[in-house]
């Protein structure tokens, strides 16, 4: 709703931009008797805005509460493919020196991803994959501590500090082996 209300106050003159609400499935135009014509002439601007209002772009807040999803949720998803953005727009917000450039998303398929509840189960695919992630990076430091791990060269932070070969020392290795350089 919020963001209808955004595009039908955008079309919308300056004067009259704070008569128009959104409620429950309408939109308000409350204005005084005596501004009849200005009245007429934002109710024929509404309704055409109304006309092809599905046809627009859904905003990543407004696919975040349509979704209930988290902006994180929506970055990582539009980032793997899930999520299919259908371009992107730039806005110069007043009092800022940049311009913002985000994704728009199409309104099919948001409403496809919310009828299939398609968000639930792509959470619960993340959850998997953080769940083993987890599980192997604690296998990695357990054989890293444990010293077994083959092809990787320990390099302690003052070790090398210049390009000069390492010395060869009888026992090294097994010295190094044991932990006794840490």
């Amino acid at each position: 709703m919020k963001g209808i209300e955004r595009e039908v106050r955008a079309r919308l003159p300056w004067a009259v931009r704070k008569f128009a609400k959104a409620e429950a499935g309408r939109i308000v135009l409350r204005m005084v008797q005596t501004d009849a014509d200005a009245f007429q002439a934002a109710s024929a601007t509404i309704s055409r805005t109304l006309d092809g209002i599905e046809a627009l772009a859904v905003l990543p807040r407004e696919a975040e509460d349509i979704l209930a999803i988290s902006s994180r949720e929506r970055h990582k998803w539009l980032k793997d493919g899930r999520l299919k953005s259908v371009g992107t727009r730039t806005v110069k917000m007043r009092g800022r020196s940049k311009a913002v450039t985000f994704h728009v998303f199409d309104p099919r398929h948001i409403e496809d991803i919310l009828d299939r509840d398609l968000a639930t189960g792509w959470r619960e695919e993340d959850a998997r994959e953080v769940t083993e992630n987890r599980r192997r990076g604690a296998g990695k430091a357990a054989l890293t501590r444990a010293g077994k791990r083959e092809g990787k060269v320990r390099i302690t932070r003052n070790s090398r500090k210049d390009d000069a070969p390492r010395p060869k020392l009888e026992g090294w290795d097994t010295f190094e082996a044991e932990g006794l350089l840490r």
